[in-house]
């Protein structure tokens, strides 16, 4: 079963970038104990109008596991929080999921 790759993107308005980050590298970082978890990035892009390009990256064994993960216990715990501070993006993050056609490793 082919890998699946989902990604959220965040634009971040400069005031924020900090901020946004912080709140991104000091959070409890739960995937590891998810079956079908490769891997995770959290990546910095390039300036947009109206602020900073951020996405995180997260590698799974086949989208049945990334939907197990959305429907995990340890997914709840990441999210619980999801809204309760003050908004750092410039709107809401765009989802977008794929299935890995083809990977050349090293």
């Amino acid at each position: 079963m082919p890998h699946y790759i989902a990604m959220n993107r965040f634009v971040v308005p400069p005031e924020n970038e900090e901020a946004f980050r912080q709140r991104w590298l000091e959070r409890e970082v739960l995937l590891q104990s998810v079956p079908g978890f490769i891997s995770f990035q959290f990546l910095q892009g390039p300036e947009k109008e109206g602020g900073r390009l951020y996405a995180s990256h997260t590698v799974w064994a086949s989208y049945d596991a990334f939907v197990g993960w959305t429907q995990s216990e340890q997914f709840r715990q990441a999210h619980a929080g999801a809204g309760q501070g003050r908004a750092l993006t410039a709107g809401p993050p765009v989802f977008e999921g794929f299935t890995v056609l083809q990977n050349v490793p090293a």
